[in-house]
């Protein structure tokens, strides 16, 4: 394997760069709710109260409910092999044959995808739009005779289908002469003005923190407040992730993310400085502020902090082993069944997807990718497509059996009992036994995470209530698998935590084997 495609795997990979904890403080407390000071008064009680009222920004949300993402590598390096390019490659070389974007963007939609990010710039510098900034784009390609602009196409594909549109603009640049010097900030603003003016509405600005050597062998020190700053100006209803204030890499790129995944974390998680040394690295056992660790943020964890944000993870994989197209893995793509088990683990686990799926040379999506994503959508409908307690009869309850609430599955009218501090219980009767093995349980986010611990039971022919399953959190939506139980009365406990928690959702399902 080439040297760029080796650092290309995230596992190795090193982000290097620096931002001011306090500066990023500023604009997250600006933001309504999503973030809470601790003080050096408050006692462990009222530090989780504050932690179970820490709420999403209303752009938080919204990117929390879209569930499916995906991103779409595409640049110099689908037409040269490699993952990571070097800035030197002709810009002659990218030339697809049939860029169809609306194909990228419908195929994405009929999968159940709510929105499609770019790599509009890559490390090797190569703009996908004709950038006033540099040559090096595709003005100066054979493509559309140096008169195309892919950025426009996905945007334009995105909005005919209704989907979101992000984009990814890397702060490294292989190819820029002001890389490692203090203009080359001025030029970063620049490129990044021109994506968030010229093509309407952006609903991510994805950033990395890769920061190699430019081609005068020097480094940048990467100006990430001011980024942000003209972020929120120009998109202020776009999310910034993964280094930024509003979304958080979950920490591996295997599309795996943890059993206990609290969105609710130390403002600390947030020191960029710390984000870009230690991530991707496939380590799991870390102290705060690295977004590796499993523990980021039980009561343990909060006591300790000076602040509480509200920072959740977004779980990036790729449908082959690289991030680029390359034919020889035409034969690799994984399976629906795959892309399934990562659903579960993913979204299924407090996360937000995002499902990297590259066009070819021509500029489509591969058959492989395609028939992939169709078999996904298949199972999303077998699987999600009937909840079995639609038509359940439901009683939630206290600890002490009083304020029995109706839950009708709208996520919009949650139920909320008013008379507990830490534990409730949902019992569902249908009118027939019913047979299930797949648990889908929301809190209603918008007020806060706060279910610490919850089992499901079904009462089996002897009247014994029997255990089936258990979880830690679950945040904006939590996937149990099990083997398959027939029953017609199913129990769901909340058994602890943070107050009083707010159900939005509970669902039973079949998988078929």
């Amino acid at each position: 394997m080439e040297q760029e495609q080796a650092m290309h795997h995230y596992t190795v990979k090193r982000w290097i760069g620096m931002l001011c904890l306090g500066s990023l403080y500023t604009l997250m407390s600006a933001q309504v709710s999503n973030s809470v000071a601790i003080l050096p008064t408050d006692t462990p009680e009222k530090i989780i109260e504050k932690a179970a009222n820490v709420r999403p920004s209303d752009r938080q949300f919204r990117w929390q409910r879209q569930e499916l993402t995906a991103f779409l590598h595409f640049g110099m390096n689908t037409f040269t092999g490699k993952e990571w390019g070097d800035g030197k490659t002709p810009a002659a070389t990218f030339n697809p044959s049939g860029l169809d974007a609306d194909q990228w963007i419908k195929e994405l939609k009929a999968a159940g995808f709510k929105s499609a990010i770019l790599t509009c710039k890559h490390h090797d510098g190569f703009c996908l739009w004709p950038s006033a900034y540099t040559d090096y784009s595709v003005k100066q390609s054979p493509w559309e005779n140096g008169q195309g602009d892919v950025v426009k196409a996905v945007s334009d594909a995105c909005k005919k289908y209704g989907m979101g549109f992000g984009v990814y603009l890397s702060p490294w640049d292989r190819n820029s002469a002001l890389y490692g010097t203090d203009a080359y900030n001025d030029y970063f603003v620049n490129q990044l003005t021109e994506l968030l003016t010229h093509y309407g509405a952006v609903n991510e600005v994805w950033f990395d923190g890769a920061c190699g050597e430019g081609p005068n062998g020097k480094k940048q020190t990467y100006d990430f407040v001011r980024w942000y700053r003209l972020i929120r100006k120009l998109q202020p209803e776009a999310v910034i992730a993964v280094m930024g204030p509003d979304v958080r890499w979950v920490g591996t790129e295997t599309g795996r993310g943890r059993d206990t995944e609290w969105s609710v974390v130390p403002m600390n998680n947030l020191d960029q400085t710390a984000i870009m040394a230690n991530s991707q690295q496939e380590q799991l056992h870390q102290p705060a502020g690295d977004m590796r660790g499993q523990d980021l943020g039980s009561r343990h964890v909060i006591m300790d902090a000076k602040a509480l944000v509200w920072y959740p993870a977004e779980t990036d994989v790729s449908i082959r082993p690289g991030w680029f197209y390359h034919p020889d893995q035409d034969n690799k793509v994984k399976t629906p069944k795959e892309l399934m088990d990562i659903y579960f683990t993913s979204v299924g686990k407090n996360g937000v997807l995002l499902l990297n799926v590259p066009p070819n040379k021509a500029g489509r999506f591969a058959e492989a990718d395609v028939n992939s994503l169709r078999g996904f959508a298949q199972l999303q409908q077998q699987i999600f497509g009937h909840n079995l307690l639609k038509h359940a009869a439901v009683m939630c309850k206290t600890i002490a059996g009083k304020g029995a609430t109706v839950v009708d599955n709208n996520y919009d009218t949650s139920c909320e009992p008013k008379a507990i501090q830490g534990k409730a219980t949902f019992i569902f009767t249908t009118p027939q036994p019913i047979s299930f093995n797949v648990l889908s349980v929301q809190e209603d986010i918008r007020k806060g995470q706060r279910v610490e611990k919850f089992s499901l039971s079904y009462l089996d022919v002897q009247g014994k209530w029997q255990k089936i399953a258990t979880g830690t959190t679950v945040g904006h939506k939590r996937l149990l698998s099990f083997p398959e139980v027939k029953a017609k009365k199913i129990k769901l406990t909340i058994d602890e935590s943070r107050g009083i928690p707010t159900i939005a959702e509970i669902g039973l399902y079949r998988q078929s084997p």
